[in-house]
C-alpha cells in the first residue's frame, strides 16, 4: 500500500473525496467500509490506497453512497460533483510470495485486508509449507502491529468438491477467524459471489464456534451454524449449478465411516463460475476491540478438488 493526496478547490461544508485505484476494475480505496476520506480545513485530503495502474479522486456531494467495485468511473452527476484520474507512476515490480501445497500454487497476500469488518495487516512470512506438506498460517504481533495469513489459489477451479483437512482449531480466540472459501474478487456487483466455510466465535465465547454460509451471510437461510468438535476436522463443500452441498466429518478424509460433525445443503443464491479462487484466510475479527488477543498458528493438512 501507499499514500495518496491532493486538494480541492471551493469545497463546500459536508462534501468529501472518494477514491478508487484500478487493478483490473476500479476498487475503493482504503477499504470498502472506510469508503471516504475527509476534507481538511486547509482544502487539502490524504489517505492510503492499495497500489493500481491508474488511481481516481471524486468529489462527492453528502448523502452520495459509493460502490466498492465498479468497471467504469461515475460520471459527474447523482452526487458525483468532480472526477479526476492519474496514472500510477512505474515501480519496480512486486514480487509476490508464492508457496505451493497440495499440488497447487497459492498466492500469499501481502496488502491488508478489511476481511470481518475492521482492517487487518498480512505479512506474508505468516505463511510456510513444511516438510511434511502441511499448511501453516500464523497470526501474531509484529512491529506492534496484529498481522494475519491468507493464501488464495493462483487458478480457478469452477464446479466440483473443495476439500480442506485441518488440524485442531480449539485454541483460536473467540474472535480468531479460519476462512475456508471461494471467491470471485472481480465481481463489480456488491452481491459477493462467495461460499464459506468459518471457524470463529465472532467475538462470542458462548456462541457456536463454525458455520457454512452461501454469501451475503445477513441472509437468515444463508448461514448454518454448528459447534466443531476439537482435533482433527474435514470441512468440504460440492458446488454444483444451483446446489452447494456442505458437510464436515472427524478425522483426516470423508471415508464411508467418518463420523458426521454437521451438514447442510443450500439451494439459493448459489455462485455460478468466473473468476473465483480457493482461498485460506487467518484473521482477526474486529481485533481492535479485543486486547486480549495471543498468537495463533493453524495447520491445514491437505486441501483436494474433485470435479
Amino acid at each position: 500500500m501507499g499514500y495518496i493526496e491532493g486538494r480541492v478547490t471551493g469545497f463546500m461544508p459536508g462534501q468529501q473525496v472518494v477514491l478508487y485505484a484500478h487493478s483490473g476494475i476500479w476498487w475503493i480505496q482504503p477499504f470498502a467500509n472506510h469508503p471516504f476520506t475527509n476534507i481538511q480545513p486547509d482544502s487539502t485530503w490524504r489517505n492510503s490506497t492499495h497500489l493500481g495502474t491508474d488511481y481516481a479522486a471524486l468529489l462527492v456531494a453528502p448523502g452520495y453512497r459509493p460502490t466498492s467495485k465498479v468497471a467504469k468511473l461515475p460520471v459527474i452527476g447523482d452526487g458525483v460533483l468532480a472526477v479526476v484520474t492519474v496514472q500510477g507512476k512505474p515501480v519496480a515490480p512486486v514480487v509476490s510470495k508464492v508457496i505451493h501445497f497440495s499440488g497447487y500454487d497459492w498466492t500469499v497476500r501481502t496488502a491488508s485486508n478489511d476481511r470481518g469488518g475492521e482492517p487487518n495487516a498480512y505479512d506474508p512470512e505468516n505463511a510456510w509449507v513444511d516438510a511434511q506438506g502441511y499448511l501453516h498460517l500464523r497470526m501474531q504481533q509484529s512491529d506492534g502491529e496484529w498481522t494475519c495469513a491468507e493464501v488464495s489459489m493462483t487458478r480457478s477451479l469452477g464446479y466440483g468438491s473443495y476439500i480442506f483437512v485441518v488440524q485442531d482449531t480449539g485454541h483460536l480466540s473467540p474472535t480468531g477467524v479460519l476462512g475456508l472459501y471461494t471467491i470471485d474478487d472481480l465481481r463489480t456487483d456488491d452481491v459477493r459471489a462467495e461460499l464459506d466455510i468459518e471457524l470463529s466465535r465472532w467475538g462470542n465465547p458462548a456462541s457456536k464456534n463454525a458455520q457454512f454460509v452461501v454469501q451475503p451471510f445477513y441472509v437468515p437461510e444463508n448461514v448454518a451454524r454448528f459447534m466443531a468438535p476439537n482435533g482433527v476436522l474435514t470441512h468440504m463443500f460440492r458446488w454444483e449449478s444451483g446446489r452447494a452441498s456442505f458437510k464436515t466429518v472427524r478425522g483426516s478424509g470423508l471415508s464411508a465411516g467418518a463420523p458426521t460433525v454437521s451438514e447442510h445443503v443450500f439451494t439459493s443464491g448459489i455462485p455460478i463460475p468466473a473468476n473465483e479462487a480457493a482461498h485460506i484466510d487467518l484473521y482477526d475479527f474486529r481485533h481492535s476491540r479485543n486486547s486480549s488477543q495471543q498468537p495463533v498458528e493453524v495447520v491445514i493438512e491437505k486441501f483436494e478438488f474433485l470435479p
